[in-house]
């Protein structure tokens, strides 16, 4: 229900920190939502978060299979953090949530890149991470359009009627 006395959501900033597919996913889900509303949307990607937007790993992002007490079996049983760690385990358990993905026609990581950007979405790198990680913006997905300090990331961030997100 709407309140009559605040503004609607003008912009909002997405900060993706980690690099699980469920991570990266809720962040794209949600920029493209975003875009898709008419909301002017900003993600910034940094620490492990920038495998995302990073070429070599996008398509290699796997699920959280230990410390996640969420995770369930089949059956809705829950599933048992030392399976997580057996070999195969967590490659096994991530073709599982790619194949139901693809199954709901989910784009992948780079198709939601080009969705987002294409409806006027920005995407930007931690500049502190990428200098962590020893990576270059050559290293990133072409649709990344800078790599930014988290001190102009928050400078973009300001005005009025604008949400921040941390993933």
């Amino acid at each position: 229900m709407e309140n009559k006395n605040e503004s609607p959501l003008k912009k909002v900033c997405i900060i993706c920190a980690k690099g699980s597919i469920e991570d990266v996913y809720a962040t794209l889900v949600m920029g493209n939502g975003a875009v898709m509303e008419g909301i002017e949307t900003k993600l910034f990607f940094t620490f492990f978060g920038l495998d995302a937007i990073t070429k070599k790993q996008m398509k290699k992002l796997q699920t959280a299979t230990v410390g996640n007490p969420a995770m369930r079996m089949p059956g809705g049983l829950p599933f048992p953090t030392i399976m997580g760690m057996l070999p195969g385990v967590e490659a096994g358990v991530s073709a599982m949530m790619k194949s139901q993905m693809e199954k709901l026609d989910i784009p992948p990581v780079d198709e939601f890149l080009e969705m987002i950007t294409a409806g006027g979405g920005e995407i930007y790198a931690c500049k502190l991470a990428m200098d962590m990680f020893k990576l270059t913006k050559e290293d990133l997905h072409e649709e990344v359009l800078d790599v930014l300090t988290i001190g102009d990331f928050y400078a973009m961030a300001g005005g009025d009627n604008t949400q921040i997100i941390f993933t």
